[in-house]
C-alpha cells in the first residue's frame, strides 16, 4: 500500500480540483467571468502534459544511451499519456473559447501552434507503427521524439510570444499571475497540476504494465 500513495494522492487532488474548481470563489472579471474556472482544467492539463512530455523525452534519451526497450517503451507510453492530456487541454479550451471570444477556433498563433505539435507527434506514433524491428522501431521514434519535443517548445512556447495572441502571456498579454491569479485561485490551481500529472502517470504506469504482459506472453 505504501508505493500506491501517490496514485491516491492524484485521485484526491483531482477530486480537489473539481470541487472546489466548480464551487470555490474566483475573480469577478469582464469578459472571463465564471468561465476562469477553466483555468484549473485547460492550463494544468496542458502543464501535465508538458512534464509528460520531458518525462517522455528522458527516456528516449536514455534508450538512445543504452539501448534499454524498457526504456522505449516507457518514452512511447508517455508520449501517448501525454498526447491525450493535451487532446483533452485542447478541447477544454475550445469550449473556453467559444464563451470568452465566440468562436471555438480562431487563426490565434498559440492555437495554430498546438495543431502543429499534435500532428508532429502523431507522425510520431504512425512511425512507431511503420517500423517491426524493435531496435531500429527505438532509435528512430528516439531521435524522433527529441525532434518534436522541441517542436513544441518552439511552437507553444517560444513563437506565440513573438507575436500578437489572445492568450495570457503571450504577444505583449500579462499572464495570468500577473493580474488575476489570486490567493484563492493558487490553492487550487497548483494542487490541479500535481493531481492530473499523477493521474497521467498512474495511466502509463497501468500501459507499461499491460505491455509487459504482453512481451512475456509473446516469449
Amino acid at each position: 500500500m505504501k508505493k500506491h500513495w501517490w496514485k491516491a494522492l492524484g485521485v484526491l487532488l483531482v477530486l480537489y480540483t473539481i470541487v472546489f474548481g466548480f464551487t470555490g470563489e474566483v475573480p469577478r472579471l469582464p469578459i472571463l467571468n465564471e468561465t476562469i474556472r477553466n483555468l484549473y482544467f485547460h492550463v494544468t492539463m496542458w502543464f501535465s502534459m508538458v512534464i509528460l512530455m520531458t518525462s517522455s523525452l528522458v527516456y528516449s534519451i536514455k534508450y538512445l544511451r543504452n539501448g534499454d526497450l524498457y526504456a522505449d517503451l516507457k518514452g512511447k507510453e508517455l508520449a501517448i499519456t501525454g498526447f491525450f492530456m493535451a487532446s483533452l487541454g485542447l478541447l477544454t479550451g475550445a469550449v473556453w473559447a467559444k464563451f470568452t471570444w465566440g468562436t471555438w477556433w480562431t487563426n490565434d498563433p498559440k492555437l495554430n501552434g498546438t495543431a502543429v505539435t499534435m500532428l508532429i507527434y502523431l507522425a510520431y506514433f504512425v512511425l512507431r507503427g511503420s517500423v517491426d524491428d524493435p531496435q531500429k522501431r527505438g532509435r528512430l521514434s528516439a531521435v524522433y521524439n527529441i525532434f518534436a519535443y522541441v517542436m513544441m517548445i518552439v511552437f507553444i512556447g517560444i513563437l506565440p510570444r513573438l507575436t500578437d495572441s489572445l492568450h495570457p502571456g503571450n504577444g505583449g498579454n500579462p499572464g495570468f499571475g500577473g493580474y488575476d491569479l489570486d490567493g484563492t485561485m493558487r490553492i487550487v490551481f497548483y494542487p490541479a497540476i500535481i493531481g492530473w500529472t499523477l493521474i497521467g502517470l498512474w495511466i502509463t504506469s497501468l500501459k507499461i504494465r499491460y505491455q509487459k504482459l504482453l512481451w512475456k506472453k509473446d516469449v
